[in-house]
């Protein structure tokens, strides 16, 4: 949450979604950082598993929610290698829709492209495009429209093996 932005661009959304990213691959919980007059703190949770992680520390850890499922130890059945997940890019409301009456961006079924918007995600009253970033068919919608997320929570699940040829 930005506390001031008396400095511009000092800390614009792009930049605040890598610092949050850098805190994810690191385990940070709390950054807070000071430009002139502009002051920003960002605060995340941080799963119980790895809790005892301080902000010094730079673990060498995985991902708590990688981008890509991880290889589990079981044998995978053919489709389970083919599906991807689309998280969430920041902490926000997810809306599934750009109008409350307006039909939903992506539906069960449905065949997105990398730069194909999914959903909004509105963050400190600003209404975030969400793009797929993934091709491929849409399989489940794993959050309710005006429900809370978090940095790295899925939004949607994604069939790769549906995608069209892309070039």
């Amino acid at each position: 949450m930005a506390e001031s932005r008396s400095e511009g661009d000092a800390f614009d959304l792009e930049h605040l979604q890598r610092l949050m990213e850098l805190m994810d691959r690191h385990g940070i919980s709390l950054l807070d950082l000071q430009k002139g007059e502009a002051r920003i703190r960002i605060r995340r949770h941080i799963p119980a598993g790895i809790a005892g992680i301080g902000a010094a520390a730079v673990p060498a850890l995985p991902q708590a929610l990688p981008a890509t499922p991880a290889t589990p130890q079981h044998e995978t059945s053919a489709e389970e290698e083919y599906i991807t997940y689309i998280k969430s890019p920041m902490v926000g409301t997810f809306y599934a829709s750009p109008e409350p009456d307006a039909e939903p961006f992506v539906r069960v079924g449905d065949m997105v492209m990398p730069d194909t918007t999914v959903c909004l995600i509105e963050a400190m009253k600003v209404f975030n495009p969400i793009p797929a970033g993934v091709a491929g068919k849409i399989v489940a919608v794993l959050v309710e429209n005006g429900e809370a997320v978090d940095f790295g929570r899925p939004l949607f699940k994604v069939d790769s093996r549906a995608a069209p040829p892309m070039g």
